[in-house]
């Protein structure tokens, strides 16, 4: 099945309820692939919705991509990027007309208002005055997660929202993954009992970790946002999602422990480049992971055309960040970070967020009065403690070029899907991460920092 019809027969939107997977296959003895069904709430488009996206990088291509395989429905029409490298390539990718380039997002909207929506997908601390000017505008938004630095500033675009009448969704792109739609489907059907207690993992994976939150574009918490919310506000949200129940109060401990000046091996170097003696034998080697094998040398901006990618790579190792020792960055994001949370109902629940793992891809056990499940987003495990039954559910999904085996389940495209409807039948309850949704979570992030920093445990108040 190619993607664009995986895609469709995937389509979903639970909305404020529950859609049943009822695509399902048996592929062994209490064994079942299964897919989600179609949504009957979604509208065949007289045309599509238009949008101009504010950041080309990585998440700014993963939703606007959705328009190059589904153009009847999505029609990317501007973009702001101040790299040249990047505005150019996704300019050309969607046929983008030069007085639609911008340099800033300022500049966007200093023209009247000339799409249906704004996909905000810049750096962290460039989320909240673009979204707040978009809805001014009229602009509904797209807006990557976290929602923006500060509580404060996420009850802002909260509140103008709601006096706009505007559409917010936030990538919070687990709420569409068909795993986790199975998994809250079985929970609130009753198939382990009343929920009792809750653990969840989130495997960073070492490279990603020094990738991303070590020397990458999350690396510094004050210039960023902290990595509670910069990579597990997700799951935040889908533990809370998937229990239903709110949080009351939280406590959190962790920090930076390895990544640290005082651990860099003798004989190493400032960068990974400089003749570094260690070089061949260190997992975290700048030259291992972005020239030897360039699954995240996108973010070095070579072109296209270059005729030897790996010189080039090695060469824009020797400025960039991304070249330099893991261990001399100056980062301050935990490598570690774990928190207890009480919800309503007597509901308890540990999350674990881990870079030290050779893996990725969210592990999740729910414990209930009647049964129990345990997961890894590759399947999911019901035990049936009255019939002392065990069913396997696997779940039929494709993830984005480019993010398979990421984390996310799938879950990218399906939210794109849902937003298009939501704006072109202008109905928000078509998603289920309005910013009315999604905002809770993030106030668990808040609490969960404030809780490491001051060893207090801290209460949930929305």
């Amino acid at each position: 099945m190619d993607r664009r019809s995986l895609l469709k027969s995937l389509s979903l939107s639970l909305g404020a309820g529950i859609v049943t997977t009822d695509v399902l296959a048996r592929v062994g003895e209490n064994a079942y692939s299964y897919r989600i069904g179609e949504n009957s709430t979604h509208h065949p488009l007289s045309k599509a919705v238009t949008v101009i996206t504010c950041g080309a990088g990585s998440r700014g291509n993963v939703y606007g991509d959705y328009a190059t395989q589904f153009p009847e429905q999505l029609k990317v029409i501007g973009v702001a990027e101040p790299i040249a490298f990047r505005n150019e390539k996704y300019a050309k990718k969607h046929n983008i007309e030069a007085e639609n380039r911008f340099n800033t997002w300022e500049d966007v909207f200093k023209k009247p208002k000339m799409a249906d929506a704004v996909i905000i997908s810049m750096p962290d601390n460039l989320h909240y005055e673009p979204c707040m000017q978009a809805l001014r505008l009229g602009y509904d938004v797209l807006l990557e997660k976290p929602i923006a630095p500060t509580e404060r500033e996420c009850r802002n675009i909260l509140a103008l929202a709601k006096k706009t009448g505007r559409i917010v969704a936030v990538c919070h792109v687990l709420r569409y993954a068909p795993y986790f739609v199975k998994m809250k489907e079985l929970i609130a059907k009753g198939a382990i009992g009343e929920v009792i207690s809750m653990q969840h993992l989130e495997p960073i994976e070492h490279t990603h970790m020094a990738h991303s939150y070590v020397r990458g574009n999350w690396h510094n918490s004050k210039q960023t946002t902290p990595i509670i919310l910069a990579k597990s506000c997700h799951d935040l949200d889908i533990m809370k999602w998937v229990i239903n129940k709110k949080a009351e109060k939280i406590v959190a401990m962790g920090n930076l422990k390895w990544f640290r000046r005082e651990n860099a091996p003798q004989g190493s170097t400032a960068r990974c480049t400089d003749g570094c003696a260690i070089e061949r034998t260190c997992p975290y080697s700048a030259i291992k992971e972005y020239v030897d094998v360039v699954g995240r040398s996108h973010v070095l901006d070579i072109p296209d055309n270059v005729p030897d990618r790996k010189f080039a790579a090695r060469e824009k190792l020797k400025t960039s960040d991304y070249g330099r020792c893991v261990y001399r960055m100056d980062n301050d994001q935990p490598d570690h970070y774990v928190s207890s949370i009480q919800f309503s109902d007597n509901v308890t629940a540990s999350f674990s967020m881990e870079a030290f793992t050779a893996y990725h891809g969210r592990r999740t056990r729910v414990m209930g009065s009647m049964g129990d499940m345990v997961g890894d987003m590759n399947e999911l495990v019901v035990h049936d403690f009255r019939t002392k039954k065990e069913t396997r559910f696997v779940p039929d999904a494709e993830d984005v070029a480019g993010y398979k085996n990421s984390g996310h389940g799938g879950g990218d495209w399906l939210l794109v899907k849902d937003f298009v409807q939501a704006v072109a039948q202008q109905n928000p309850a078509l998603l289920t991460s309005t910013i009315d949704e999604s905002i809770e979570s993030h106030i668990m992030g808040f609490m969960a920092e404030s809780s490491r920093k001051n060893g207090r445990v801290m209460e949930v108040k929305t």
